[in-house]
């Protein structure tokens, strides 16, 4: 297939360019001002729309195997795509667990079959993704796995975080950990703060993250070991990895659309607001706004986590924790961070296209002649309410229902074809 598309605002990394660009089968063939159309099976006249890298989320659930009554591959990737994301990385929370290359098959077979985008699955980093015990056989999944990931469970043991940094540091690969201290918990559901207080609820503290980090940010200074944190929440956290980067540490994180907008007192008592790390105070929230700002979070991804209607029902003590996030990220981030002037639109395309490919090695992010035509295309000027009766996901919880917002995908090409549009 050729496909043109005409008079587009190309990003281009430091800012947006007018230009065309010609896609012949799964590349880009040229960028000009004026290419012409003769030879084109399609031509997209882009006025005025924004031509991006696709969006990359390097921590996703798509819930199969094994829980398929919540997501499935085929709707997670339709969700993502319609978003405008052309690849993500789903965390081993399914059953088999991808401990073992014969599991890992289980779920590289359903997305092969299914899956509408790109997808890099993460392999667990203990037997049973369990947090303990018996670590994984690294090298038979070294080739099949993006990284390595326990995310639901925090690695507990010291000594086992220790030698599975040593492995992966051995294999190049990379860890991606959820970090959580299972006995600082106390059976808390929500953020250990003034809504917890003033509403007699059971609180996180912030230390069952923040103590994790720190101690897998040392660990990762003796290992030498490729680190990525997940879904930070805190403004210790912010502190740690921001000290770590300074010394040298090859530390990267993420935080998630909904820690940067909302905090503890935004709370309501529904499910669609129950989450794991949960939403924090107000000054974390702007402790992960500073490290926006100065780059010590690398990366926006959503900890898309759909749930049946029954298991979110059940209030703030007994749903269960996640929320999706796929269908609104870009367009709530657009609106309260960019249209606000809190960071620039480039700033936000680069958290959320291109360095979740410079991390997970991924690709370029690049717009330029001969790179995979893996874009999307975005209308700046659409205002919309969230509503997600109209999500694509299975999951309908999110904090953000009823939000109105502005920006949205309107066309998604991953390799040459294109994978969704409203045009």
């Amino acid at each position: 297939m050729t496909l043109l598309i005409k008079n587009a605002l190309v990003y281009s990394g430091d800012c947006f360019k007018k230009n065309d660009v010609l896609i012949i089968d799964n590349k880009i063939d040229a960028i000009g001002t004026s290419i012409s159309s003769d030879g084109a099976d399609r031509v997209i006249n882009a006025q005025d729309k924004y031509l991006i890298p696709g969006f990359v989320d390097v921590h996703v659930h798509l819930r199969e195997p094994g829980f398929s009554y919540k997501e499935t591959v085929k709707t997670g990737t339709a969700a993502a795509a319609k978003a405008g994301y052309t690849a993500v990385c789903p965390m081993p929370n399914v059953n088999p667990a991808p401990d073992s290359a014969e599991h890992m098959k289980v779920q590289t077979d359903i997305i092969e079959r299914d899956a509408k985008i790109k997808v890099y699955p993460f392999a667990s980093i203990t037997v049973g993704r369990k947090g303990c015990g018996e670590l994984v056989d690294f090298e038979s999944l070294k080739d099949v796995a993006v990284g390595f990931s326990d995310d639901g469970c925090g690695v507990q043991a010291e000594e086992d975080m220790k030698a599975a940094m040593k492995k992966c540091a051995a294999l190049g690969k990379i860890i991606s950990a959820h970090c959580e201290v299972n006995e600082l918990l106390n059976g808390g559901y929500i953020h250990d703060g003034e809504y917890c207080k003033a509403h007699n609820h059971k609180g996180i503290c912030s230390q069952s993250e923040w103590a994790q980090i720190e101690r897998d940010c040392r660990l990762a200074e003796e290992t030498g070991c490729q680190y990525h944190v997940c879904h930070i929440s805190t403004k210790e956290s912010v502190d740690i990895i921001r000290k770590a980067k300074a010394r040298g540490v090859n530390v990267t994180c993420e935080t998630g659309p909904h820690y940067l907008t909302l905090c503890d007192m935004d709370l309501e008592e529904d499910g669609r607001f129950k989450m794991n790390p949960p939403l924090r105070g107000e000054e974390d929230k702007r402790a992960l706004l500073e490290g926006v700002l100065d780059g010590t979070v690398d990366v926006i991804a959503t900890d898309h986590a759909p749930h049946s209607k029954e298991e979110k029902a059940k209030g703030l003590k007994g749903s269960a924790m996640g929320i999706v996030g796929l269908e609104t990220a870009f367009p709530v981030l657009y609106t309260k961070l960019v249209k606000t002037g809190f960071i620039p639109l480039e700033k936000l395309i680069y958290m959320m296209s291109v360095r979740p490919r410079e991390i997970f090695s991924l690709g370029s992010g690049k717009i330029e002649k001969g790179e995979i035509a893996d874009l999307a295309l975005l209308d700046l000027d659409i205002e919309w309410t969230v509503n997600p009766d109209e999500f694509l996901s299975m999951g309908r919880a999110t904090p953000f229902e009823g939000w109105k917002v502005q920006g949205r995908n309107i066309m998604t090409i991953c390799e040459g074809e294109i994978v969704y549009e409203t045009l």
